[in-house]
């Protein structure tokens, strides 16, 4: 019990309560945004947007192909400001080289595929211009976390919220789908602007770093790969679902049964996103590593005790709040939550450790073996057991890629630590 206090207790004195309300508002004004979308758009022509825009959603992990998350992890290894600023210039001037030559592809490339909905090719140039503003917000939100102020990083995310619900709604108004697509660029673009003061860089100050390496763009490279793959491992089960039962109901019912065990993802991501820094600069510190090790997994042990034990006892309540008809589903949900209790305990903490040592690619090739086998054993669940078909296979690749981030984190770990000595 001393270990899950004194992990809260040092979680808040990092202004992690900040971070995990930023993202609950977040989350809040993201939902706001989407319906008053809805209400305020022909759902035609707001669904062609929401088409490109998730396109683009997918790319946009890939922006500055990845260096944002390069700069967060090596730029915690620095031990002056000066070498952190100078690696910040660098980033920024790569980044936005990378990020040009990525929209022109894309603009490019949509001119030669014929979409099956009017105006995607329109919308799809329109807001891959989001790649630049996203990602020059990425490196100053990572500036703002290297410089340990949780509490800046958590005003960003509530302010590009704030602008994302603001402008989707006065925009949407006057102009329908139009506005919406330039909602959805306005609100990282201005955010950078309002936040680009608070990082205190200094743009005359430049510094030749020795870690600018063919292994600082590899790492930044497979991280942002990861994630991309990570995303589709969550898309893949409804697609799976709608070409292999044939019945848009079913879709449905899925994705709103695995809307709250889902949707739980963003605790271990809150305390992940505000200790990162503080872990890495500690990395090789093996004795603090086991300590943060120990508090995170029991804290997130009896978390998820509490959930699953809490989803079956009442499961059948919580699923009808969203809809009678979902009580069928209850052991499906039972079944999400056992798999989101492995992402709890192994994947969040030992994934995110991997990138810590620089291990970025073994995430990569972790997440491409779960989509692999997500494929295959869905190919055969799915039409025997139906939507818990899907979620029994989600659970245990969930659990599968936790416990394999584990194993791989102590053997690479190991290594790493001898290298140091």
């Amino acid at each position: 019990m001393n270990l899950i206090t004194s992990y809260i207790s040092n979680f808040l004195s990092r202004k992690g309560s900040y971070v995990l309300l930023a993202t609950i508002f977040a989350r809040l004004f993201s939902f706001l945004a989407a319906w008053f979308a809805l209400k305020l758009i022909p759902n035609k022509e707001l669904g062609v947007v929401l088409f490109a825009y998730n396109i683009i959603l997918f790319v946009i992990p890939i922006s500055g192909l990845g260096l944002h998350q390069s700069f967060l992890r090596y730029g915690a290894l620095l031990k002056t400001n000066e070498e952190k600023n100078s690696l910040f210039l660098y980033v920024l001037k790569k980044g936005l080289l990378v990020s040009l030559l990525l929209i022109a592809f894309i603009s490019i490339s949509a001119f030669f595929i014929n979409f099956q909905f009017e105006n995607t090719k329109i919308y799809l140039f329109l807001l891959s211009f989001i790649i630049i503003p996203s990602f020059i917000l990425e490196i100053i939100k990572a500036q703002l976390r290297l410089s340990h102020n949780n509490k800046g990083f958590a005003f960003s995310e509530i302010t590009q919220s704030i602008i994302l619900l603001a402008s989707v709604v006065t925009l949407s108004c006057f102009f329908e789908e139009v506005g919406y697509a330039i909602a959805l660029l306005l609100a990282p673009l201005l955010t950078s602007f309002l936040f680009i003061n608070k990082v205190n860089i200094n743009f005359k100050l430049k510094k030749k770093l020795n870690i600018t390496d063919n292994s600082f763009w590899k790492y930044g490279f497979f991280a942002s790969l990861s994630n991309v793959v990570t995303q589709l491992l969550f898309v893949v089960d409804i697609l799976l679902i709608g070409y292999l039962i044939k019945d848009a109901e079913m879709v449905t019912n899925y994705r709103y049964v695995s809307l709250i065990p889902f949707s739980l993802l963003f605790l271990p991501r809150v305390f992940i996103a505000t200790d990162f820094v503080t872990f890495t600069e500690k990395i090789y510190d093996n004795t603090y590593i086991k300590e943060y090790i120990k508090s995170y997994m029991l804290l997130f042990l009896t978390i998820s005790i509490l959930l699953i034990v809490g989803s079956y006892f009442f499961g059948s309540f919580v699923l009808s709040l969203l809809d009678d008809r979902f009580t069928t589903y209850t052991s499906t949900f039972f079944i999400l939550m056992i798999g989101v209790s492995g992402i709890f305990i192994f994947r969040g903490l030992f994934g995110n450790l991997l990138s810590s040592i620089g291990k970025a690619n073994v995430n990569y090739y972790i997440a491409n073996i779960a989509l692999l086998i997500n494929v295959v054993s869905n190919y055969y669940l799915i039409p025997e057991y139906g939507i818990k078909g899907a979620a029994i296979t989600s659970a245990i690749l969930m659990w599968f890629t936790g416990i394999l981030s584990f194993i791989c984190f102590k053997i690479l770990y190991r290594k790493a630590l001898l290298k140091v000595e």
